[in-house]
């Protein structure tokens, strides 16, 4: 089970998860040119790619998939609403798109993927879980709150993306105009470290081994503060896990050789 992180943030968000003998891809907001380039580094090609899982359509998370879908046709899942757009925004990938629901799961090989519903700026915005015999993984950034569902969703993974958008003082602080703070601060915006910490504290209690911290801004935070926060928390609740800060451009990648139990 292996997840490497290919960029994280605000110009571009791309992960690949590697488990139960699938290769999938989580979001696709990096060039063709760069996706080629870190998917070689893992031994593959887009076309070895059995599906991309697309989480919502603003373009850090989209703006690779056009590309990606005119010379490598591959499978794209997204929650309906998302699908409905992208069937709009890039008429090319119709034929590509298979809408799915949030909390209904989908089998990919040896794979289980269960997307679930985040409080984001966007309609249908997705976080997702995946199952496989060697144990399960979960993708969660672009979120104002830490819901109920989004905690079941993720309770007992062993490795997770999470995020840990912005630090509250120098967002405040900082040069954004005031709407764009009063956005990234509200419920459907992004989490704060202090809340990003709420929620690696919870994963930890739950058998979390790994956590990468994500969509770490480069105007409001730095992967210091962040790892920081997070592990303070962590250590103040009696609870460890591994921390990574994922850069804006990676890669960065976990792989857990342990085989869980079923």
């Amino acid at each position: 089970m292996r997840i490497t992180v290919f960029a994280s943030g605000s110009t571009g968000n791309c992960a690949l998860a590697s488990l139960g003998g699938a290769k999938i891809l989580i979001d696709d907001g990096i060039s063709l040119r760069r996706l080629k380039g870190f998917l070689a580094q893992e031994g593959l090609t887009p076309d070895g790619l059995d599906a991309v899982f697309i989480t919502h359509e603003h373009r850090d998370h989209i703006s690779g998939l056009p590309m990606l879908v005119k010379y490598h046709g591959v499978r794209i899942l997204a929650n309906r609403p998302v699908a409905s757009r992208l069937d709009g925004m890039i008429p090319q990938a119709g034929e590509y798109i298979e809408p799915v629901q949030p909390g209904e799961s989908v089998k990919l090989g040896g794979v289980t993927l269960t997307p679930f519903p985040t409080m984001h700026d966007t309609p249908g915005s997705c976080g997702l879980r995946l199952d496989s015999a060697e144990g399960a993984m979960g993708f969660c950034t672009d979120l104002g709150a830490v819901t109920d569902e989004v905690k079941s969703a993720l309770a007992g993974v062993q490795v997770a993306l999470i995020e840990a958008n912005h630090d509250v003082d120098m967002l405040c602080d900082g040069p954004y105009p005031a709407m764009l703070k009063r956005r990234i601060l509200s419920e459907h915006g992004h989490l704060s470290n202090e809340e990003c910490a709420k929620l690696a504290v919870f994963l930890a209690q739950e058998g979390a081994q790994t956590l990468i911290l994500g969509h770490i801004s480069r105007e409001n935070n730095t992967p210091g503060r962040a790892l920081n926060v997070v592990g303070d928390a962590l250590s103040r609740a009696g609870v460890s896990t591994e921390l990574l800060a994922a850069p804006p451009l990676g890669p960065v990648s976990v792989e857990e050789l342990v085989q869980c139990p079923a």
